[in-house]
């Protein structure tokens, strides 16, 4: 190799290998840090997978890309109650204009209306899996993934869920 390719690709090397390590792979133990949640007035959690394990848990099954399958987590109401967002007959008047919006690892976004999530609001259920067809959610799926009850095709079924927020549209 010619030395001057060689002196100007050490330290682009360098630079690549020092982005591997500070990145690090994404995988399904990421489930350990958990979903960021942030509320309506900008009240922070998150949700880990034992916490979303203590939650009544909930059974769902979905045609997806013409496969049948079996999903299990928590309701979405459930899992933002953890911030302090209105659910039930709590969503009213200026609420039914709140959105949900859910973020993926990959960049992946969707937004719901919050009364559209409600159990008491809409017959169909949302809910924050962590297992599919009885087995934890494989790496390009998981840990979490956001299951719609009732999608025509799954474009609303947010796989890798790292974030979900609640905000007023005004």
């Amino acid at each position: 190799m010619d030395p001057r390719l060689e002196d100007l690709m050490r330290p682009l090397c360098t630079l690549t290998a020092l982005f591997l390590i500070v990145s690090g792979p994404a995988s399904a133990e990421d489930g350990a840090a958990g979903v960021a949640l942030t509320g309506l007035g900008g009240e922070q959690a998150s949700i880990t997978r034992a916490e979303l394990d203590a939650l009544p848990r909930v059974k769902i099954s979905v045609d997806q890309h013409g496969a049948t399958h079996a999903y299990e987590g928590a309701l979405l109401g459930d899992v933002l109650a953890k911030v302090g967002v209105p659910r039930g007959k709590a969503i009213h008047g200026p609420e039914m204009a709140d959105i949900v919006i859910v973020e993926a690892r990959d960049g992946y976004r969707i937004a719901l209306d919050l009364a559209g999530t409600d159990a008491a609001t809409r017959s169909d259920r949302v809910i924050l899996a962590d297992s599919m067809d009885g087995a934890p959610l494989e790496d390009e799926k998981g840990p979490f993934q956001l299951v719609v009850e009732g999608d025509l095709r799954p474009a609303r079924a947010v796989r890798m869920v790292s974030a979900i927020k609640v905000e007023r549209v005004r």
